[in-house]
């Protein structure tokens, strides 16, 4: 009977050897794809806001994530599942307009700007 199990399971190794590849291969296509969102956030003079905390989430208002912009006002969503978001910033007390449905793509990195406007401030740098 053991020499029979034997014989049995090394004629169906090539065949689980065969069914294992498929699975993983199916597997690995079944995954999220991913992308990048990289922007900057400035002003309502066009200057780089550093410090800034930025929120994207997804258009339902799921899965909030947060980040902050470097010393150029720069900030990147790394590694997120393609799809559509929301994302607003916030500094110093106010908060920009939401952009809405963003979309983020596995090919390319998605770029947006956020600008951030403090009510009742001159639209143009004040001098002469």
């Amino acid at each position: 009977m053991a020499l029979l199990n034997r014989r049995v399971m090394k004629s169906l190794r090539p065949i689980l050897i065969v069914v294992a590849i498929l699975v993983f291969s199916f597997g690995s296509h079944a995954r999220t794809s991913v992308g990048t969102l990289e922007g900057m956030v400035i002003d309502a003079h066009g200057g780089a806001i550093s410090g800034a905390t930025v929120t994207m989430q997804t258009s339902d208002g799921q899965h909030p994530h947060a980040t902050h912009t470097d010393a150029d006002g720069r900030f990147a969503f790394a590694h997120f599942a393609t799809g559509q978001y929301d994302l607003r910033a916030y500094s110093r007390g106010v908060y920009s307009e939401w952009a809405k449905r963003v979309s983020i793509h596995s090919q390319k990195p998605t770029q947006i700007t956020l600008r951030i406007v403090v009510p009742n401030a001159p639209t143009h740098p004040s001098g002469h």
